[in-house]
């Protein structure tokens, strides 16, 4: 007699409630009965509630008052439920919340609920690693779920039991040793979901797929072979049919002037119009032209990197089979070494070692071990700065044949076209010339690798969270040795900022930094990264400051280089060299190649239209900032938010200074008004993924949000410059550049203060601006570009690629509502 291995039945449960709260009343039952591996059953009913509800509910799930008047009481199905569901494993999407709400108004009428529970939420956590959202509408659109009827119970239940299916099948197309390690950690799951693995598990071939690689118990794609490269054809548009492209005139004269300009030896410098296809306007002429060189391409962000590389690189690769490699630093790709020795500790902590079978799924599908790929990492950043490569990696590593980082550097020697960002780009080409030497290089959005230039040349890191880790790390030193240098790190870092309070000495002396750069050269290398690069050699001038968050004074350590970088001297000689952009005119004084150093080059101007759907007002009625108060400041900004906030569009309002970023959310907070707030409500990136989904329609930022976020996902948006974003004359760095500057015979404000203010203002403009279709308005409320003498070159710069208009307040407001309402 054979062994028959028996299913486990699932009941997928969905309720509709008159709240969120434990002592909410069910509207809405919604069952779907899963068996054999296929949906069975369904059931559905309305339950009344005796209560009204509220007009959020009515309006998320379409139920009214009055078609619950007609229903049953719960008394009246709580038999028909409990028998349907009784044998079965309970699963939702957050089960906490539907198996407690269903068992308490069960138990109530006599029936007592004792199934196991297995949540979706965690499961598809766990098992698609690298969606940014796990509610049921953004897994169904992934998915392709069938969710017509959101928020209605048994349309959510049958979405859920798709969802369940789908990961049963994800479960059972992994390898088998991949989910036995899985399994080592799964009892830190929510109630018994690991019963769905088990259930999978148990029916798993033990042949490790076709494509996988195992070495010491981990298992990883094979790394793919290298293309066999076709030619393409000489003829661009012919190129463009190839890849079913359309014609667009302002790429074909774009990369006529590309393919024309190669035999110049001087750099080329090509402003064209944002928006035309760049990317594929550079690439095809340049693959077409020289057949066996590799073609270097620099972008701002890694977003973008990654974006190219899953567009144009992966259609060049499938039409042409050509080579194309996305090389990051090597913090960005997971260390195997370190990986494989975390899996062999035991952590308490559920939230590691959910990361943990979240990564062992990752390892079976990643091409690139890019750490970038797995979303919400935020929430335990430092299990991923443990796991994160350091670029040092010894030839006895059981991982060396497959160590991404090894890989990718490998690789990077052989592909075609290397697509990396502006960042590590600067820090590549100082440690090796050769990296660029001799090959044709492309810069995208140039005028960003000079913003990238100048943070190139400093650093700043908090010394307040590096505090907290030296003191946490001296509660469980590793060793004696190592808790003595420990200390003596503490100490001398505790000795600046008392020297930096009490006696005002911002300055650090050479003899510090050479003690603390020794310690830190025997501490572990994962620790303190960012202060260790922040001391580098290749820094000489140190300093401290402050700044304020919305709790507490934080610390900085400031670094910079002695001298002043241009680009021209930076660079290795190479093949060929364009840099293309939309901005590379800045004024009438200054030009992007004279930022960069640059005396001899060619400059191609090609023909530009004002940018469509986007327009910036100046407002006339704003006060001189400087005459204002502080308190006057942030009260006016908070009211001429509230006003904007009648036109009903999402608003991102830029703050210079983080004081009147915190002082404008507390006006707003006594208001009422929600909104999100960087440094109060998390960081950059996490209130942009908030602000994105919706639950705020004000967000306050500062740093990054003027330099690299994006907001595509707003098809309306409304940005806020409060201040231009001129550097503090204050600062140390920005004295010493003064004082180079003068001694160079230039003038430093407009020669590079102005300028650079110009790039970042436009940078922050175009963060509201990335799709054809969106619509945005900019508010700029300082008046210097009208009542300044350098005005009229801020205001010529910005007409050159954007409708301006200058307007009092209440006019702007007209004006705006008339852009928006006339899409």
């Amino acid at each position: 007699m054979t062994d028959k291995k028996v299913e486990k039945k699932y009941a997928v449960v969905d309720l509709e409630a008159t709240s969120a709260s434990a002592t909410a009343q069910i509207i809405q039952v919604g069952i779907v009965i899963i068996e054999q591996g296929k949906i069975v059953q369904t059931y559905e009913t309305d339950v009344n509630p005796h209560e009204s509800l509220t007009k959020h509910i009515t309006d998320l799930t379409g139920i009214t008052d009055e078609q619950l008047s007609k229903a049953p009481d719960f008394s009246e199905v709580a038999s028909p439920i409990f028998e349907l569901i009784k044998d079965c494993i309970f699963v939702a999407h957050n089960v906490k919340f539907d198996a407690n709400l269903l068992a308490e108004h069960l138990f109530f009428n006599g029936y007592e609920l004792r199934t196991p529970r297995v949540d979706t939420v965690e499961l598809s956590q766990v098992f698609y690693p690298t969606m940014e959202r796990y509610r049921l509408s953004d897994l169904s659109l992934n998915l392709k779920l069938n969710l017509e009827h959101a928020h209605t119970a048994i349309a959510d239940a049958y979405a859920t039991a798709e969802l369940l299916l789908k990961l049963r099948e994800k479960i059972a197309n992994l390898p088998k040793l991949t989910v036995e390690n899985i399994l080592a950690y799964a009892d830190n799951l929510l109630f018994e979901s690991r019963l769905v693995i088990d259930e999978v598990f148990s029916q798993m071939s033990p042949e490790l797929p076709k494509g996988f690689v195992e070495v010491h118990n981990l298992v990883v794609k094979k790394p793919e072979p290298l293309l066999s490269e076709r030619h393409l054809a000489a003829d661009f548009t012919r190129n463009l049919a190839l890849l079913d492209l359309d014609e667009r005139p302002a790429q074909l004269a774009f990369a006529g002037k590309i393919a024309e300009c190669y035999d110049d030896p001087r750099p080329v410098f090509i402003q064209g119009q944002a928006g035309i296809g760049k990317t594929y306007g550079y690439l095809l002429p340049l693959l077409s032209k020289v057949q066996d060189q590799k073609i270097i391409v620099t972008v701002p962000t890694k977003a973008l990197q990654d974006q190219i590389m899953n567009q144009e690189g992966r259609r060049l690769a499938e039409v042409f089979h050509i080579n194309c490699h996305s090389l990051k630093s090597p913090q960005n790709y997971i260390k195997l070494d370190n990986f494989a020795a975390s899996l062999e500790r035991e952590d308490k902590n559920r939230l590691v070692n959910r990361y943990k079978m979240k990564l062992l799924v990752w390892l079976t599908q990643t091409r690139t071990g890019s750490l970038d790929e797995i979303r919400q990492k935020q929430r335990f950043e430092a299990y991923f700065d443990e796991i994160r490569h350091d670029g040092n990696l010894s030839n006895k590593s059981a991982f060396w044949d497959i160590d991404f980082w090894n890989l990718s550097y490998e690789r990077s020697k052989s592909c075609r076209v290397l697509v990396t960002n502006h960042a590590y780009f600067l820090t590549r080409i100082e440690d090796d010339k050769d990296f660029i030497k001799g090959h044709i290089l492309v810069v995208d959005e140039a005028q960003k690798l000079f913003l990238n230039l100048e943070q190139f040349s400093r650093r700043q890191v908090k010394l307040n969270p590096i505090m907290k880790s030296l003191h946490e790390l001296l509660e469980k030193p590793a060793n004696h040795l190592q808790k003595r240098i420990l200390e003596s790190l503490q100490f001398e870092l505790s000795n600046l900022i008392v020297q930096f309070y009490q006696n005002n000495q911002k300055i650090i002396p050479k003899h510090q930094v050479e003690k603390i750069r020794q310690d830190l050269l025997e501490v572990n290398s994962s620790d303190f990264l960012e202060l260790k690069e922040a001391l580098a050699p290749v820094f000489s001038d140190f300093w401290l400051s402050q700044e304020w968050s919305q709790e507490h004074r934080l610390t900085d350590l400031n670094s910079a280089r002695s001298d002043l970088m241009t680009l021209s001297n930076f660079l290795p000689e190479t093949a060929k060299s364009y840099f293309v952009s939309a901005t590379l005119d800045i004024s009438d004084r200054v030009s992007l190649p004279n930022l960069l150093g640059f005396e001899d080059y060619d400059f191609i101007r090609l023909p530009q239209e004002a940018t469509q759907g986007q327009t910036i007002w100046l407002d006339s009625s704003m006060p001189n900032i400087p005459s204002l108060s502080s308190q006057d400041y942030a009260s006016i900004l908070s009211d001429k938010v509230k006003k904007l906030r009648q036109l009903r569009q999402p608003i991102l309002v830029l703050f210079t200074a983080k004081e009147i970023m915190f002082s404008v959310s507390e006006l707003l907070d006594e208001a009422h008004i929600n909104h999100l707030c960087q440094h109060k409500n998390g960081h950059a990136a996490n209130i942009k993924n908030r602000f994105d989904k919706g639950e705020s329609s004000i967000l306050l930022g500062t740093g990054a949000f003027w330099e690299g976020v994006d907001f595509a996902n707003q098809d309306r948006l409304i940005e806020v410059i409060t201040r231009l974003p001129f550097d503090n004359p204050q600062e140390h760095f920005t004295k010493k550049l003064k004082r180079q500057l003068s001694l160079a015979g230039k003038k430093p404000f407009y020669d590079y203060s102005l300028p650079v203010t110009v790039l970042r203002l436009k940078q922050a403009i175009g963060r509201s601006k990335r799709k054809e279709y969106q619509r945005s308005a900019v508010v700029i409320l300082d008046n210097r570009i009208l009542s300044k003498s350098y005005g009229p070159l801020i205001y010529q710069s910005l007409n050159q690629e954007f409708p301006l208009k200058v307007q009092n307040f209440d006019r702007i407001l007209s004006e705006m509502a008339q852009f928006f309402k006339n899409i």
